[in-house]
């Protein structure tokens, strides 16, 4: 297993001079009320590609969302630092757009009206009629064109996290982050969509950044895996290489050897993880 798992992960190792998104040495604490200091997060190093879909995974408490709204812009560190395509990230941007668990659409709008607000709030010297491409461009992309005139209560769930996406892709961000994007979906629906949406990923290649509790989610969908080690003080225990090209055969990944090996390392990975704590 060799060739698929980094058995000797180094923190400073992984961060790559030509990196896209380059975290460097990041901690995070908060102020207790007694005025001592809690460390979620203590010394994360990372480096991804331009066009690179990596999975972080852990136990709940390691401080993997924390480390996406840092990146997000919605957090600050309390050291170390955070740069998107050579710039320092020090708010939420446009070029980093989130896609959320629960979809946070608005009720009053139309799937249609969802995704063009956005798009006027972002893309603010775009004609009408280029407007109305790009947001019809996406309802296709997201197979969503029949129900452009629904409003999010007549719906599905995997409908509405569709157009949560739509609307996070419509305004061509560079850097796409997901907070367990498909956790409040049936079995059958979530697969549906992981394949939706690794479809549109490879086809309009981009940073991806995902969070997930899912070892087989994480191991279909990415190019690494982040695992976490458990907090306080978490940190990147261990960064896995999937080797399976794209486009991706759920079924022909499942039935090989390489599939269950890279599978079995990292459930022992989050195992030995979690007994620490006993």
């Amino acid at each position: 297993m060799k060739s698929t798992i980094n058995h000797n992960y180094d923190q400073e190792q992984s961060v790559m001079n030509n990196g896209f998104l380059e975290v460097r040495n990041l901690s995070k604490s908060y102020s207790k009320k007694d005025g001592s200091e809690f460390t979620v997060l203590h010394n994360v190093n990372l480096s991804i590609g331009a066009d690179e879909f990596i999975s972080v995974i852990g136990h709940s408490g390691c401080g993997k969302s924390t480390l996406l709204k840092i990146v997000a812009g919605l957090e600050k560190a309390t050291s170390g630092s955070v740069q998107l395509d050579g710039q320092e990230i020090r708010k939420p941007g446009a070029e980093r757009m989130m896609v959320f668990q629960h979809y946070s659409l608005l009720p009053w709008l139309t799937v249609r009206e969802n995704i063009r607000l956005a798009v006027d709030e972002v893309l603010k010297n775009a004609t009408r009629p280029e407007k109305i491409s790009i947001v019809n461009e996406h309802l296709a992309m997201v197979n969503l064109n029949a129900a452009a005139d629904k409003y999010p209560d007549e719906i599905s769930g995997g409908m509405k996290q569709r157009v949560g996406i739509a609307r996070a892709l419509a305004i061509r961000p560079k850097m796409l982050l997901m907070d367990e994007p498909f956790g409040a979906l049936d079995a059958l629906t979530r697969g549906k969509l992981q394949r939706q949406v690794l479809d549109i990923w490879e086809n309009h290649r981009q940073a991806v950044m995902m969070i997930t509790h899912d070892v087989d989610e994480a191991i279909y969908m990415s190019d690494r895996i982040i695992l976490m080690t458990n907090g306080p003080h978490a940190t990147i225990g261990e960064i896995l290489e999937v080797p399976f090209p794209h486009p991706r055969d759920r079924a022909a990944m499942r039935n090989s050897k390489e599939y269950y090996e890279l599978r079995n390392y990292a459930l022992n990975f989050l195992e030995y993880n979690f007994t620490q704590d006993e």
